[in-house]
């Protein structure tokens, strides 16, 4: 007889173990695009680490939202988290000029770790040389940038490649929340 043996891992109290979910960001990230993922995902029982630049303890959407920063990207490995979420508004473009950030994103992308990005949320991609051959969306004006680097790219709500799941606007966030907390359950 064959028998197959599953181990869950537990915490502490004996409870099943929830991601951790790191969440980079700075100024000007559209609110809802951060809000409503960390939100879903909390929910569900993951835990959240925002991560900012240095100097940060608290970043400001581009509707005013301020998000206190939990740690900065000189204090993380992404090896101490399994999954990232990219949220968009004008936050991606600034971070992608920081290597740290963009050495962060390349880990999940070349380690197949679940990677979620909204709208202007890819644009950490291209910076990582990663983009050819994987299927994606993005903002509109973001997808051609995709494409130039080599993207398979998809305008359609949601479009999940491997681990990798991205999305196009606000509008699209109920259908990635959903697809972020079910590949993560």
């Amino acid at each position: 007889m064959l028998a197959i043996v599953v181990t869950v891992d537990k915490d502490l109290q004996g409870g099943i173990l929830m991601s951790k979910v790191a969440v980079l960001v700075t100024d000007l990230v559209e609110d809802v695009e951060y809000t409503a993922p960390v939100e879903a995902l909390k929910k569900a029982g993951h835990t959240i680490t925002t991560i900012s630049p240095a100097g940060k303890t608290v970043v400001t959407g581009k509707h005013g939202t301020e998000i206190k920063v939990d740690k900065n990207i000189n204090e993380v490995q992404p090896t101490a988290f399994d999954a990232l979420l990219l949220p968009g508004g004008f936050s991606p473009d600034q971070l992608r000029a920081d290597e740290a950030f963009v050495a962060f994103t390349k880990h999940f992308l070349l380690a197949d770790k679940p990677l979620f990005a909204i709208c202007h949320g890819p644009q950490l991609f291209i910076q990582t040389g990663l983009v050819k051959g994987r299927e994606l969306t993005a903002y509109q004006t973001v997808q051609s940038d995709l494409y130039y680097a080599g993207g398979v790219v998809r305008d359609e709500p949601v479009v999940t490649d491997h681990n990798l799941i991205t999305s196009r606007t606000p509008d699209d966030i109920p259908a990635f929340n959903n697809a972020i907390v079910n590949a993560l359950a």
